[in-house]
């Protein structure tokens, strides 16, 4: 679906091996990957599966230890702090737990204030920056007249998953890594956030990815689906393909699992 766009992030053999000799873990083992502007990109695995090893890997956070990284068709190079910062203007996370996500003693002001900074080198009057404060609020259904001076612990879980977003509106980034975005939050608020990211992804034509172990909201929201086990892709392709006809025994053992309303709940896996 996606192959006419442009190419925005791609890998080659991409692993990560933690340790040495006998306690060597190969966490990614030689994965390739193609995402596109603008697509909704899925990888989907249980606990332990490698994905948010690989996640960090995309981010910057972890080394890579053989393969390579392109973005934005080019090799990528994060081999200096200043180069470290360029890239992280192109990709940004929004994480599982909001609470970890936040310096608490920062107020909100100083969250959203840094983020106009770093995409536009704080060269704008105050008033300027307030606009864009209350605009990134408004997109995220928040006041920010509300939040102004207040600091991330006064809000609750499904405010601050609101205000991670809002920061991303600020930033617009090529590349979002959204892990495990919504677990955190109640099925109402879960709706919000999805419905406020693929907005997003409209309005500026970012790329987003999912790291969930969640198969049916990949299923849902995705253009494209990687499924991992074990530190390797399994199976790739359209969601349509992956997931309503399943090739790899673990995807078709991660569709059973997930509980149907019309057919008795086998428990024996759990």
């Amino acid at each position: 679906m996606g192959d006419n766009r442009a190419e925005c992030l791609r890998g080659k053999g991409v692993t990560k091996v933690f340790g040495m000799g006998n306690k060597k873990t190969v966490a990614v083992d030689h994965v390739d990957f193609d995402f596109r502007e603008g697509e909704i990109v899925s990888i989907v695995g249980e606990s332990g599966s490698g994905k948010t090893t690989l996640s960090k890997m995309l981010l910057g956070l972890t080394g890579v230890t053989e393969g390579e990284i392109f973005f934005q068709g080019r090799r990528r190079d994060i081999g200096s702090t200043k180069k470290k910062r360029e890239y992280w203007k192109g990709i940004q996370a929004i994480f599982q737990d909001p609470f970890s996500s936040y310096n608490m003693f920062g107020k909100i002001d100083t969250v959203l204030l840094d983020c106009i900074r770093m995409r536009h080198k704080g060269k704008l009057p105050y008033e300027e920056k307030f606009k864009m404060m209350e605009e990134a609020c408004r997109f995220v259904n928040l006041e920010f007249k509300e939040l102004t001076n207040k600091y991330p612990f006064e809000l609750s879980g499904g405010q601050m998953q609101r205000l991670m977003i809002a920061r991303i509106f600020l930033l617009k980034p090529k590349i979002l890594l959204a892990d495990e975005p919504t677990s955190m939050i109640d099925a109402c608020s879960r709706s919000t956030i999805l419905d406020m990211l693929l907005k997003l992804r409209d309005e500026v034509k970012m790329t987003v990815i999912f790291i969930t172990h969640d198969i049916g909201l990949a299923y849902y929201i995705s253009d494209k689906v990687y499924i991992m086990e074990r530190g390797r892709f399994v199976e790739s392709g359209s969601a349509q393909d992956c997931i309503l006809h399943p090739k790899a025994a673990y995807t078709r053992r991660l569709i059973s699992d997930v509980p149907k309303i019309y057919e008795e709940w086998d428990l024996s896996t759990v």
